[in-house]
């Protein structure tokens, strides 16, 4: 039985929805009644242009720098065929199964608002494979991002018409006999289905969709994981004072320095060093709402680019109510731009964290033993975690470089700007991967801080982040294998069980990072 079932209408998706679709097997996704009926009118537009043999772009011409080549009415539907047979080139490894049910979601949905011209039945095709979990083999490379997502749009297509390759229930195989063990059925496409199916935008946007949650995910963890971070320090809470923020009110930046002051509040820790004369702490430490808060800003700027690609038509021509348009909607600019902001912004959240990892492990700066671990020289204690999150810090810098500032010409010059966004996308999601066990390595130290603070509390908030560590993290002692210890921090923050356990202890609500 499928867990939750969901219409699409072409109107109504939102991101959280596009990632538990991705995420999760069992949903079932079916065409809304309302979206069926648009499809069924528009694609009766498409039939009447045939019979008029006039040349309309993506119905009976040629593509790209072909378009001035008419197509005899013969041939229109093998030229929808030559289309994805020739437009399936693709290299490097497939994308992970999330993406996948993403993109299929995310094509269905544009095609659901009837301004494609293709049956119904073509996106019921589409939703059957996501419904039965037949995921196309789809490479993660060849997108130009530009006339959207065609590489790899025509590798999802070759498996709707019993070609390509696909997985099904854990195996790879050819997409014909995919079909055949879900009891599904290859389709034939009709005129203008071909382009519609390949011509958008839904691969960047599915990478972009995973990389907006797991990205708010990450800022409230890393908020979680800087006030621990501050706490093991012994810093000071004046930095988040209110009115300092209200004097430059970035929504970000008011909002983390609350965090702040509500995770610290009623620390042991802190009373205890209110007198001790530091009159300031480093950056990575006082300077946390600002950078902190310029990254949840960004973020927000992305989220709300987002939201609007995926109820957008993506799709050339496109048919508006009076005519059949050629545009440039497919282009990726947009989600590139806002992709290219959040893996920048990733990056300094990972960057920033690592330098408080750093702090702590520094015995010149921290006050804190070697390392973290009580017996330093016989063991090394945290000293190599902190060298990973370096490397993964150092390798975000260089996938930051923006991939939307970069064009190549294609298609003999009629093509002769693109986005990359598709790059961008995926950089965002491995940026995001990164900081994760950035962050991950981060509550680890922190945590470890803690160990030495003489018996004294920490904040309530820092507590229950303390407390679901250390429910299979034990301190450290003595130097043990830490790949299961990161693995677990790791998991408390990718699927969001840190930072809502803190808020749940806190009663604090997020007014900016929520989707």
């Amino acid at each position: 039985m499928p867990s939750r079932t969901l219409e699409i209408d072409g109107r109504s998706l939102d991101i959280l929805t596009v990632y538990e679709v991705a995420m999760d097997p069992g949903y079932r996704v079916i065409l809304a009644d309302s979206a069926r009926e648009v499809c069924s009118q528009s694609r009766a537009r498409v039939e009447e242009l045939l019979v008029s043999d006039r040349p309309t772009y993506g119905v009976n011409t040629g593509f790209g720098d072909l378009a001035q080549v008419v197509v005899p009415r013969k041939d229109v539907e093998r030229l929808q065929l030559n289309l994805i047979l020739s437009h399936a080139i693709g290299t490097g490894n497939p994308f992970s199964p999330e993406v996948v049910r993403g993109t299929l979601l995310l094509r269905a949905n544009t095609l659901a608002r009837g301004a494609s011209g293709v049956r119904p039945e073509l996106i019921d095709s589409l939703l059957a494979l996501l419904n039965a979990n037949v995921l196309p083999i789809i490479p993660e490379k060849g997108s130009l991002g530009a006339s959207g997502d065609l590489a790899p749009l025509a590798h999802m297509s070759m498996v709707l018409i019993g070609r390509g390759e696909a997985t099904y229930q854990g195996k790879r195989m050819a997409g014909a006999a995919a079909l055949q063990a879900a009891a599904l059925h290859p389709i034939e496409l009709l005129a203008k289905e071909g382009i519609s199916l390949i011509n958008g935008t839904p691969v960047m946007t599915s990478l972009a969709c995973i990389a907006l949650v797991r990205g708010m995910h990450l800022q409230k963890a890393g908020a979680v994981t800087g006030a621990l971070s501050a706490e093991a320090l012994r810093s000071s809470d004046s930095a988040f004072d209110r009115e300092i923020q209200e004097l430059r009110p970035h929504p970000g930046q008011v909002e983390v320095a609350a965090f702040f002051r509500s995770m610290m509040e009623g620390s042991e820790i802190r009373e205890s060093h209110l007198e001790c004369g530091k009159v300031q702490d480093s950056y990575s430490i006082r300077c946390m709402p600002q950078v902190h808060g310029a990254v949840i800003d960004s973020w927000d700027h992305a989220r709300r680019v987002v939201e609007i690609e995926i109820n957008s038509v993506t799709d050339n021509p496109i048919l508006t109510s009076t005519s059949v348009i050629p545009g440039g909607n497919f282009h990726g600019e947009p989600v590139g731009l806002a992709m290219d902001l959040l893996t920048a912004a990733l990056a300094e959240l990972g960057s920033i964290s690592e330098r408080r990892t750093f702090r702590l492990l520094t015995t010149s700066l921290s006050f804190l033993p070697p390392f973290l671990t009580p017996l330093s020289g016989l063991n090394s204690g945290l000293m190599i975690a902190q060298y990973s999150a370096a490397a993964l810090a150092s390798e975000n810098k260089v996938l930051s470089h923006p991939a939307s500032v970069d064009s190549i010409p294609t298609s003999a010059d009629q093509e002769d700007h693109v986005s990359m966004a598709t790059l961008a996308s995926r950089k965002a999601l491995m940026v995001a991967r990164h900081t994760t066990s950035i962050l991950g390595i981060e509550l680890l130290t922190a945590c470890q801080g803690l160990e030495f603070q003489g018996g004294l509390k920490p904040g309530k908030g820092s507590q229950e982040a303390y407390r679901q560590l250390r429910s299979q993290v034990p301190a450290l002692r003595e130097d043990r294998d830490m790949g299961p210890d990161l693995a677990f921090a790791e998991e408390l923050i990718v699927g969001g069980v840190l930072d809502r356990a803190v808020d749940q202890a806190l009663g604090f609500d997020w007014k900016i990072l929520r989707l």
